[in-house]
This record gives C-alpha cells, structure tokens and sequence, in this order.
C-alpha cells in the first residue's frame, strides 16, 4: 500500500514541497496529492502589479506537474482532523499518511471598524483583481490611501503612483516609515516616494474606514475615495481549528524540520508555520521564509520514510528585495536573523535584481522538478507497512 502524502495549498511553498517530494520518492511507494482552490499558480509577490492592470504569464498546475507523479486536486480544504489523519475538501474526505500544511495567509483586517466592508486587499488574487476594476474607474485627482508601511504597502504604493500619475495616492504606516531598513535605505525610499508625489503619513494607525475616507487614532481624517489595506496578514483558521498545537498567531508550531510538535504526522510550511530563525526569533511571513521552509521539510519527510539522515536547521535571511515601481527598486541586505546592515542597493540595478529574484522564485516553483538531481530512495519496509512517517522519526 502507497504511503499517502497530501499537500495542502499550492502556493509557492505547497507547490516547491510537492515538487521536491515528487523527486525525492518512487511514485510506485509513495502518492503526493496537492490541494489547491484554484487551478494556476499565482505570484503572491506580484498582486500589486495585477492591481495596477498588468497581465501576468498563466501557469497552470496541470502543466507544471504533469509527468511528475503528483496528482492535483482542485478544491477547498473545509476541515483538518489530525485524530482521524483526514482532511476534507469540498465535502469529500482525504486521508493521509503524511500531511503538509501549506495553507498560508490572508488580509489582516485588525477587526479595524469598516475595513471589511469598504478597505481592498492584494493578498489574493481576485483581491487584486477587484482592486484593478476600482482603481481604473477612478477619475484624476481622486485619493487612493495604502494602509500600513511594510513591504506590501510600500510596494503597492509605488506601483500605484507610477502606473497613475493623476491620482493622489497617499500611504499610512503606524510607525517611522521605512523603519526596518537602514538608514541609507530610509533615505532611498523617502526620496522615490517624494519624486513619485506619494503623501506618507508617519505614526498614523488606522481606527477606522469609510467608503471615502480613513480616520486615524489622533482624530484626524484623510480622504481616501479607495483605502487599500495591507496592514500585516492573518494565516487561515482551519489550523486553529484543529487539534495541532498553535501560537497566538495561529501559526502551527513546529520544530527545525517543519514538523508539527503536537502531531508528527503533519508538517507546516511558509505562513502557516511558527517556525524558529537564526537568533532564536520567529521567521516573518514571507516568500524568503516560506520556500527555504518547504525544502526543510520535503527532505525531512523523504529522508525519515527512506531512512536517510534528517535535515535540521535554521532559516537564515540575506536581503530583502523591495521593488518600488517598475524602473526603481531597493535591495536591503540583512543579516541572517534579519536585522538591515547598511549596505543597500537601490535605482535601475536593484530594480532588474528583484525582477531576477522574482522571475527565479516562480520559474522554480513552476517547473518542480528540473534543476535538482533525482535522488528517489526506496521506502524502507517498516516505513511503509506503518504507513507513518511517525514511527520513523529520527
């Protein structure tokens, strides 16, 4: 009997595991299912340019893993229920053997009065797309408002401005804007903002939104005919709702090799993942973290079915690459527990840097199984009568 794998989400975590697993273990011993709710890959990292009316390549799962042994399953996963090892997907039951939670995150409204009902996001794709049908019925002049100061709003804002001129696109960041980079990278971001016309509101929390404007906590109100909010994001609830063992996050909590600490039969990856970096903090939601993190547990999962030696380490970070529009970018270099150091690289050089980091990232996750040698062990016999990687735990 095959040992069951499923993964869950096809993001650019679920999607880089799939394709990993796929090269690691015999199709004949072992199944990988991967559940996804839409049927092409989306580059998360681009839902602002998707915002702003530019079109993107399609890159249909069914062509990025056909070949590979992975099966796709298309639908929405309603349920996880690690005593019964099942998950379930549009009213349908799936059991598993190995589970690899992949599911991600969304918007983070805060439960911020009004964002629900008048704010848009761009961390998803029909977000984005309903945010690109707004944004070109806007007429000139009209204010559009990016709430929060990370790299989701700074890129957004950027994208926005240049991509329209005639509008009034203005940013609010609860902090000093550009705070988490250097002071050469403050100084390089403040300077495109200005020559892009944005309006950056420091020290501004959000309380609350309106159809035509935002109120801040001092009282003051800023007109906002479209109030994009990208104010940090909030992973999906099905794990909370379950029996694995979460942070206040949400998050599910793993160890250093992306396994669930409460149930060593599940994995959790990118997003979903409370999962510790170098200097002993929690790795931030991001693709930098999310796929690093889906290698660590595709080996760790083939290495303890096959017997082979358990990866077990920290991610590290090296750069963050922040794209400021299409002819400006910042490439912020950190170090490995993500602190800014400060060196940067900024203008036409950094800008074809990102769009290489971007191009790479998808490129990967698209063709799951070129640029890696196989390495497909057998499963070892114990393995695969207990039909649990659990049992084979290093």
């Amino acid at each position: 009997m095959k040992h069951r794998v499923i993964v869950l989400g096809a993001g650019y975590t679920g999607a880089a595991a799939a394709g990993r697993l796929a090269k690691r273990l015999r199709p004949e011993e072992v199944s990988i299912t991967l559940v996804n709710a839409e049927p092409d890959f989306v580059e998360r990292v681009r839902m602002h340019q998707v915002a702003t009316g530019q079109d993107l390549r399609r890159r249909p799962f069914s062509e990025m893993f056909a070949g590979t042994g992975v099966e796709l399953r298309l639908g929405r996963v309603t349920r996880v229920d690690v005593g019964r090892k099942t998950v379930t997907v549009d009213g349908e039951e799936l059991a598993y053997d190995t589970l690899v939670y992949a599911l991600g995150s969304g918007w983070n409204t805060q439960d911020v009065p009004g964002t629900t009902e008048h704010a848009y996001e761009i961390a998803s794709r029909p977000g984005a797309l309903r945010l690109r049908e707004r944004l070109a019925g806007l007429g000139a002049g009209q204010t559009v408002t990016v709430v929060g100061g990370g790299l989701t709003g700074v890129e957004a804002a950027s994208e926005i401005a240049e991509a329209r001129p005639d509008l009034t696109v203005a940013i609010a960041a609860g902090g000093e804007f550009g705070d988490w980079l250097s002071p050469k990278g403050r100084r390089h971001l403040r300077k495109v903002f200005t020559g892009l016309g944005i309006t950056v509101h420091e020290k501004a929390t959000v309380t609350g939104v309106e159809a035509d404007r935002v109120t801040l906590a001092d009282g003051r109100t800023v007109p906002s005919a479209v109030t994009l909010w990208s104010a940090g994001f909030a992973v999906h609830p099905i794990a909370s709702a379950s029996d694995l063992e979460v942070g206040a996050t949400g998050q599910i909590v793993v160890d250093g090799t992306m396994r669930s600490v409460s149930h060593p039969d599940v994995y959790a990856i990118g997003d979903a993942a409370l999962a510790m970096g170098k200097g002993g903090g929690p790795l931030r939601m991001s693709c930098a973290s999310g796929i690093p993190t889906s290698y660590q547990a595709a080996d760790a999962i083939a290495a303890r079915l096959t017997g082979g030696k358990v990866p077990n380490g920290s991610v590290g970070y090296f750069m963050q690459c922040v794209s400021l529009g299409r002819r400006e970018g910042l490439i912020q270099y950190v170090t490995d527990d993500d602190r800014s150091r400060p060196a940067v690289l900024t203008g036409r050089l950094a800008t074809a840097y990102k769009e290489l980091i971007c191009k790479s990232a998808a490129w990967g996750v698209a063709n799951p199984t070129l640029g890696m040698p196989v390495r497909r062990r057998p499963v070892t016999r114990s393995r695969a009568a207990s039909g649990s990687v659990a049992k084979a735990a290093a």
